[in-house]
């Protein structure tokens, strides 16, 4: 489990995050411990230089006695202190202050001298760092102003340790994160595969179980349950399919089977029907013809491009189907009925959309009854297209509706007429893939079927109508 946590992206992400943040800690605290101890040794050596001024300016007006009279009042005020005095003769000859020699050590570039200070402060063993200056006075005197500055140099390091204790704790804390973030995300994505395990196990009714927090891990969730409820639908779809081939192909294959059996034993005898030829070759392009059926539709659904897809005039081609259609409805006595507005226009396939109304105006016309009624309807409405067949046959119980458009779904009072269920199923697949929706309706009496579908351009305002009976 922890080499799983030290792999896993959350982790990672989390290691990176602290990183970066401890960085920038970093960089921040390295910047606040500058400035300060900048500022303090500015401060000191200000302090210094102001000093040393007000003491040449003592000697200026009350000479020598009266600066060596300031610097012992300064020092009986403070006899063990932080400040520095020396007053020497030009060989370096101490007349007043609290060193007792001249420092040996080489002043800088600017002229300050850095120096150890023995037996300092109250423990007469501990040793100071001092910071002085010296100054030439008139008449060859040397003094020497300085501060100890091991107080500042305890305020640095205090700083110091504060800051690296900062720091630390900083990295303890964006570890202790990263690994608490880390099993969250484990935790979250471990579900997600235990799941997604069921499923490939055969549980296709298994869920990546939601935390309703709205977060990306819902959102992901939600998405792969959708795709989810969309395989076992066409799994479910897939044995209907496989149920409805076995149940409606097995008897055309057992007449077929049982005819060319009668056309082999009239062959022996020489006596040969040809009927049962005809019958034979009639039950074997029902078979083709559904195969075919099938192989249409599964090429429509799994088109991913609508490469063929150009400006289709939805009234004209209205009109063709309408005109195809005619002499058939003429024939069984019905009345034939196009109200259509001239100018809607789709984006699509001319062909699939043709054979998807063909196929509805085909079902309207097989079940309405002889002297019955069927009407097309066309327009549009804003941005979108309307169209409507409504016939006055025996219509579909509202609990069958959706079930027509499964494959080889056939109501049971249309099991005796000729078909393979799959007409539906066709105009449904030419639906989705133009975006169009296919809603189903009571005519009282009969059924009206609802398609709409989005508009390329806008329309004229001329309508055209046609009339047959």
């Amino acid at each position: 489990m922890q080499h799983r946590l030290l792999r896993s992206f959350g982790f990672r992400l989390a290691f990176t995050y602290m990183v970066l943040f401890g960085a920038s800690v970093l960089l921040l605290l390295g910047f606040i411990y500058w400035s300060t101890a900048a500022t303090m040794s500015r401060q000191a050596d200000a302090t210094i230089a102001a000093e040393i001024t007000g003491l040449a300016e003592r000697y200026d007006i009350d000479g020598l006695a009266g600066l060596i009279d300031v610097i012992n009042e300064r020092l009986s005020r403070k006899p063990i202190g932080s400040s520095i005095y020396l007053l020497t003769t030009a060989i370096n000859t101490p007349i007043a202050g609290n060193l007792n020699r001249w420092p040996s050590v080489p002043p800088d570039e600017e002229g300050w001298l850095n120096f150890r200070l023995e037996n300092a402060g109250h423990d007469k063993d501990e040793i100071h760092l001092a910071r002085a200056r010296s100054f030439t006075l008139s008449g060859g005197f040397h003094l020497l102003v300085g501060r100890d500055i091991y107080e500042l140099e305890e305020t640095q390091r205090r700083i110091v340790r504060t800051l690296i204790l900062g720091f630390v704790i900083t990295l303890l804390l964006g570890g202790v994160g990263g690994v608490v973030l880390s099993r969250r995300v484990m935790k979250r994505l471990e579900a997600i595969n235990t799941t997604s395990r069921e499923i490939i196990d055969g549980d296709l009714s298994r869920r990546i179980p939601l935390q309703h927090s709205g977060d990306e891990f819902d959102a992901l969730a939600e998405n792969l349950n959708a795709m989810l409820d969309r395989i076992e639908e066409l799994m479910e779809g897939v044995r209907r399919v496989s149920d409805s081939i076995a149940h409606d192909l097995r008897t055309p294959l057992a007449r077929l089977r049982n005819r060319l059996e009668l056309l082999r034993a009239e062959q022996e005898n020489h006596a040969q029907d040809p009927t049962l030829v005809e019958q034979a070759i009639s039950d074997a392009d029902g078979l083709l013809k559904t195969f075919n059926a099938l192989l249409r539709i599964a090429r429509i659904e799994t088109r991913q491009r609508s490469e063929a897809f150009c400006d289709v005039d939805m009234s004209a081609l209205l009109h063709d189907v309408v005109e195809l259609y005619e002499p058939l409805a003429e024939q069984k006595g019905q009345s034939l009925e196009l109200l259509a507005d001239a100018g809607v226009h789709m984006q699509g396939d001319r062909d699939l959309l043709f054979q998807a109304m063909a196929n509805l105006l085909d079902n309207a016309i097989k079940y309405t009854p002889p002297e019955g009624h069927i009407r097309l309807g066309l327009e549009a409405r804003g941005v979108t297209g309307l169209l409507t067949i409504a016939d006055t046959g025996p219509g579909i119980p509202d609990t069958e509706r959706q079930q027509v458009f499964q494959r080889f779904y056939r109501l049971e009072k249309s099991r005796t007429t000729p078909g393979s269920g799959l007409g539906l199923s066709l105009v449904e697949a030419v639906a989705k893939i133009h975006h169009m929706s296919l809603v189903l309706e009571d005519n009282q009496p009969g059924l009206k079927v609802l398609c709409e579908f989005p508009l390329s351009q806008p329309r004229t305002e001329t309508t055209s109508a046609l009339s047959k009976s």
